[in-house]
């Protein structure tokens, strides 16, 4: 993997001043050109208009991140005054717009969220830093092929966009072209042309007091390598467990087999934005709609029913796909705590009671199955 990507706040925030940085020293050499008279590589705006849209995105990330916009955009819209600014202005906008977003992004929460349709309606910090840099680099791409410039982004960069919001795709020797690639800019040999294309934010599933959040690639590498991932931990955690799920995260995306909704979630708890363990698949439903979910919990946080809670809003939540029947969990027979808490979230001794490596098979079915 070229790169997990840093975590925190700050990180994010350099993500983003650096993305603005390449990207305006590569396009200030042409500003003294009228930039509404050139087309953007393949886009159908001209150069200008391009600007104009990558300032949009970068103070609308920003705004949605501090406001925490729960459901819907904010009803502003973001536009070069006057429209005839001249290249010169909307590079400087472009600055404005990413300062903004890097202001935003430093200073929000670990745990604030903003409404974003793509795929899981909404995104953190790093989440929002990812699309703005992935936004600057491909528009800039787009203008510089128009404009007949010289420009490639560096690798950290390109690696930092494509494993947080395209997880579910090899990143390869050049990460830079594969990113054109995934976003239907360019080729790779072996792979067929993209023609429809879209990223992924980390999925959230609530619990009663707890929210399941989908383990990132960039902070299952920090788990797997005994980081803390970007959380704070109650004590104990993480438990060896949830560094066991963020290696098999990484172990997938480097194969380009990883899909965030069938990966790890990081059960925080939302009283004090503390992670008290882990719960995840062990990979996406088999073709007869069966999926298995294993779980962690640090030792400070168990006998508070916090795992059969979360096993319970993580179950119901994969029974709702419609690729899933049914939902599995391998228990130690000897094992009479984590047995209680299968069975209080629903799960029965069905079928086969116990598998090759001696382990107890319990599962809990949905409606259809």
């Amino acid at each position: 993997m070229t790169n997990s990507g840093a975590l925190g706040g700050d990180a994010a925030a350099r993500t983003v001043t650096d993305a603005v940085s390449e990207a305006v020293a590569a396009l200030r050499p042409a500003a003294d050109r009228d930039w509404s008279a050139v087309r953007a590589g393949r886009v159908e705006w001209d150069c200008l208009r391009t600007a104009e849209h990558v300032v949009s995105d970068l103070f609308a990330y920003a705004t949605q991140l501090v406001t925490r916009a729960p459901e819907e955009y904010r009803p502003v819209e973001y536009v070069l005054d006057p429209p005839d600014i001249g290249a010169e202005g909307a590079l400087e906008a472009v600055e404005a717009g990413g300062a903004m977003l890097a202001l935003a992004c430093r200073t929000a929460p670990r745990s604030a969220r903003g409404f974003h349709p793509a795929p899981f309606r909404g995104a953190g910090r790093e989440g929002f830093a990812a699309m703005g840099v992935a936004e600057v680099l491909l528009h800039t791409h787009d203008m510089a092929e128009g404009l007949g410039i010289a420009y490639r982004p560096s690798a950290e960069l390109c690696g930092y966009v494509l494993a947080r919001i395209f997880p579910h795709i090899r990143q390869g020797e050049d990460p830079w072209r594969t990113l054109l690639w995934a976003t239907g800019r360019g080729t790779l040999p072996g792979e067929e042309p993209v023609t429809g294309w879209g990223w992924y934010n980390n999925p959230l599933v609530e619990a009663e007091r707890l929210t399941l959040e989908g383990l990132t690639v960039p902070a299952a590498a920090d788990l797997a390598l005994g980081g803390d991932g970007g959380f704070d931990w109650v004590a104990g955690g993480p438990f060896e467990g949830t560094r066991e799920g963020a290696g098999l995260v990484v172990a997938a995306y480097d194969k380009g087999a990883f899909r965030p909704q069938w990966g790890s979630y990081v059960l925080v708890r939302r009283e004090d934005d503390r992670a008290v363990g882990s719960m995840g698949f062990h990979g996406p439903p088999d073709e007869e709609g069966r999926v298995e979910i294993g779980y962690d919990l640090a030792v400070a946080a168990r006998g508070q029913g916090y795992a059969t809670e979360a096993l319970r809003a993580l179950t119901a939540w994969a029974l709702a796909q419609e690729a899933v029947g049914t939902v599995t969990a391998r228990v130690d027979p000897g094992n009479a705590a984590s047995r209680n808490v299968l069975e209080r979230a629903g799960f029965l001794r069905t079928g086969h009671l116990v598998d090759d490596g001696g382990m107890l098979v319990l599962e809990r079915r949905g409606e259809a199955a």
